[in-house]
């Protein structure tokens, strides 16, 4: 007995307020031949669906010198193509597709139109790449990819990959006179200008680094690799002990007895 949902089952149990279950929307739209008269029709209902989607990454985008209305008809263009090469059969989530398609999308936009700044062709050309390779790499793993496996992707260096994605925001400039915030242009609200001179709250973050930079230094080598591993690498206690060879306890022990350490030794110092 066959026990699959049927077409209309599976749209049924798709609707609603997120993108959860869209993906047997896309499974329905590959099994229906390229002339099959349903198909124009289950296209457009996953295009309505997706439209709040583009228009939440074109927000984003606003504020550098492009009007909202011009990135949100880029950000639908990204939208038709993410759902025109969406594969459903691959196991990834089409939300985690179609958010570096659409991005990658306003992305070229920026990068083909509004470079404000020298930056040297090396860069742009890396830069051009970076869009394509995120998009094959998030259908592949099914979530966004991390900068290293974008740059062992297009086979350049990470240096190379990062200061590609620093030059993104030599795009356009803007007039520090200009409201610092697009919702509150309109409002007269405060401008770049306003800001200038008070303290930057990531100080902060330095002064922290700064303090603690030679107490990692002092450390074992045994408890700088399980650091690194956990805060550099993002890798998880088990395999942290898979690595270096004991229990995933043992490497729970390491990091709570190393960082309370440090935490002592920066506030008395």
């Amino acid at each position: 007995m066959n026990n699959k949902p049927s077409w209309g089952a599976a749209r049924r149990e798709s609707r609603g307020d997120s993108y959860d279950n869209i993906e047997p929307l896309f499974v329905e739209l590959a099994a229906l031949a390229q002339d099959d008269p349903r198909r124009e029709a289950l296209r457009t209902e996953l295009i309505d669906r997706c439209l709040p989607l583009a228009e939440h990454i074109a927000r984003k985008f606003s504020g550098r010198g492009e009007s909202f209305e011009d990135l949100l008809q880029i950000a639908r263009v990204g939208l038709l193509a993410a759902v025109d090469r969406f594969d459903p059969t691959r196991g990834a989530t089409f939300l985690s597709f179609a958010v570096p398609t659409i991005m990658g999308e306003v992305r070229r936009h920026f990068r083909d139109y509004a470079w404000s700044v020298r930056v040297p062709r090396r860069l742009k050309e890396i830069q051009s790449t970076i869009g394509p390779a995120v998009e094959t790499l998030s259908q592949r793993l099914g979530r966004v990819p991390r900068a290293r496996e974008v740059a062992e992707e297009l086979g350049v260096d990470l240096a190379e990959v990062t200061q590609a994605l620093i030059a993104r925001n030599a795009y356009k400039t803007s007039s520090i006179d200009a409201a610092s915030d697009t919702d509150e242009a309109e409002s007269g609200g405060p401008s770049l200008l306003d800001s200038l001179g008070t303290e930057d709250p990531d100080f902060g973050i330095v002064d922290n680094y700064l303090a603690v930079k030679p107490l990692l230094a002092a450390l074992p080598d045994r408890e700088k690799q399980v650091l690194a591993m956990r805060f550099f690498d993002s890798m998880s206690q088990e395999q942290i002990a898979r690595q270096i060879g004991c229990s995933q306890m043992q490497v729970s022990r390491i990091l709570a007895k190393t960082l309370k350490s440090l935490r002592e030794q920066a506030l008395r110092d």
